[in-house]
């Protein structure tokens, strides 16, 4: 075992460091080529930096590659990182100064490193360029809008529905109790309940709910979707609200009653999918297209496995359902690459914002990854092992598409016809983030310290190791704390900025 992680560990230096070199040898101008240039000019090559999180990259001869690159009049060579490590390797690269013709990054505000070289210049203003590239246009202006910096466009976001996922929970559980769908705190702590007692599947230490991204719990309570709330036309931090006191007290009394794992706080990805893919619990938070795979898989041990998105829960603040940012991340071009390369690399970010490079990023090549019937693409296990979808080429390649979390490969239509209504259902009440794309530089400089701080009070509540009385107590503290108030301010006066640049 120790062998085999070190062995991991030295392939992905490496690839860090070709990454490097490519990048030196890789900046050297293109040609400004559209998708439907001539075939005589030489194709350009495009060192690209992304990131992954299926299990296994597209490899450098892959099929889907290639016909990128035929259709683009590019070579691609795209070193993929893997989400896990994927900032980390971002910070060492963004340190280093030598970077790669297109860079991949989860935001514009998560890595601060990327905020600082944009105010010193070493990213292109693609503001100018945009408008000539349609597809990239045809984007709603809201996921644009979340992507500027200081009212400029220094990346493209790499677009995703609006309404992508969230609670989700074992369907064929509730029919086999004889429960209904939970649309309120209550009837969803019933239901955790009713399912450790009951243990459908008959697994000892069946827990009623993964915790995975248990936060979502929070942003019903608050009616939030996320740490900041629009009241009154500004922003008010929900986590010195009372409501987050009563999310809290929801989750302390799950863990007191064995309805979440006892661990869950040291709980990993992989563990958190163990969980409800073993049968050992029903609930959990995930993507929609997602919660297929984990469905897929488990059909192979019991055809009567459905996962069931959830449309909203209610608690004192009303139906909740989060919307998505619009974006898997951003792609930035650095200004090292000459105006040219630029101009082609959008080419290639246009085509793969086109329904054709869409269709090729998440359904591949007809007669090799799916076929068409009746207007649905049914693709088979070649586009799982080509690493179709949204786990690797959609991470740089994808048109927006309301219905893109509503299918994975493999998918019956009946299942991508209900997904379809359920999002339908999410979007006429959905709350959008509306803190996205803003900055804080206090935030930047000393917000990870508040949040440790606050989610450690948080843990520490719930599972008993600290009373109410002590989340209490810090609140009062930063209430009074003269940078988090700072923090405050400033992601206030960011929010007006954008109202008004819009």
């Amino acid at each position: 075992m120790m062998e085999g992680s070190k062995k991991r560990a030295s392939i992905a230096m490496l690839s860090i460091v070709a990454l490097l070199a490519a990048a030196c040898s890789g900046n050297e101008g293109g040609t400004d080529t559209k998708p439907e240039a001539s075939k005589m000019e030489a194709p350009v090559t495009l060192n690209i930096l992304s990131n992954f999180s299926i299990a296994q990259p597209p490899g450098p001869d892959n099929p889907v590659t290639k016909e990128f690159e035929k259709k683009t009049n590019t070579k691609l060579n795209i070193t993929w990182i893997s989400d896990g490590v994927f900032n980390d390797k971002l910070n060492v690269l963004l340190a280093s100064g030598d970077l790669p013709d297109l860079i991949k990054l989860p935001d514009t505000t998560s890595i601060p490193q990327f905020q600082t070289m944009v105010k010193q210049g070493a990213f292109w203003d693609l503001t100018p360029f945009l408008k000539e590239y349609k597809h990239l246009m045809e984007s709603p202006k809201q996921i644009w809008d979340n992507t500027k910096i200081n009212g400029k466009n220094y990346v493209v976001p790499i677009v995703r529905p609006l309404e992508v996922g969230g609670l989700a929970i074992r369907r064929d559980w509730l029919d086999k109790l004889g429960l209904k769908m939970p649309t309120t705190m209550d009837e969803l702590y019933t239901v955790m309940k009713t399912f450790k007692e009951k243990e459908p599947d008959g697994k000892k230490d069946t827990y009623g709910y993964t915790m995975r991204g248990n936060d979502i719990i929070d942003n019903i309570y608050n009616g939030s979707n996320g740490k900041w709330k629009v009241v009154n036309g500004k922003l008010v931090d929900v986590t010195l609200e009372p409501t987050m006191r009563e999310a809290l007290l929801f989750k302390k009394r799950l863990f007191d009653e064995g309805l979440i794992p006892p661990d869950f706080a040291v709980m990993k990805d992989n563990q958190y999918w163990d969980l409800a893919t073993s049968g050992r619990a029903g609930m959990t938070s995930e993507t929609i297209e997602a919660l297929w795979r984990w469905t897929y898989d488990q059909w192979k041990r019991d055809p009567k496995v459905t996962w069931e998105p959830l449309v909203s829960v209610a608690a004192s603040q009303g139906q909740f359902t989060g919307q998505g940012s619009g974006m898997i991340g951003v792609a930035a071009i650095p200004k090292s690459v000459s105006e040219a390369k630029v101009k082609k690399i959008l080419s290639l970010l246009d085509f793969g914002a086109s329904a054709e490079g869409h269709v090729l990023s998440n359904y591949g090549i007809e007669g090799v990854h799916h076929k068409k019937e009746d207007g649905f693409y049914v693709t088979n296990d070649q586009g799982v092992k080509d690493s179709l979808g949204p786990g690797a080429f959609g991470k740089l390649f994808m048109k927006y598409d309301p219905y893109m979390y509503a299918f994975a490969p493999g998918m019956p239509k009946d299942v991508f016809e209900r997904n379809k209504k359920i999002i339908d259902a999410k979007s006429k009440i959905s709350i959008p983030n509306s803190a996205v794309g803003l900055v804080s530089e206090t935030n930047l400089k000393v917000g990870s310290d508040f949040t440790k701080k606050i989610n450690d009070m948080k843990t520490q509540v719930i599972m008993g190791k600290s009373n109410i009385d002590a989340w209490d107590k810090l609140v009062a503290e930063l209430k009074q704390d003269a940078n988090y108030q700072k923090i405050i301010q400033e992601m206030n006066a960011s929010y007006k900025e954008r109202l008004a640049s819009k």
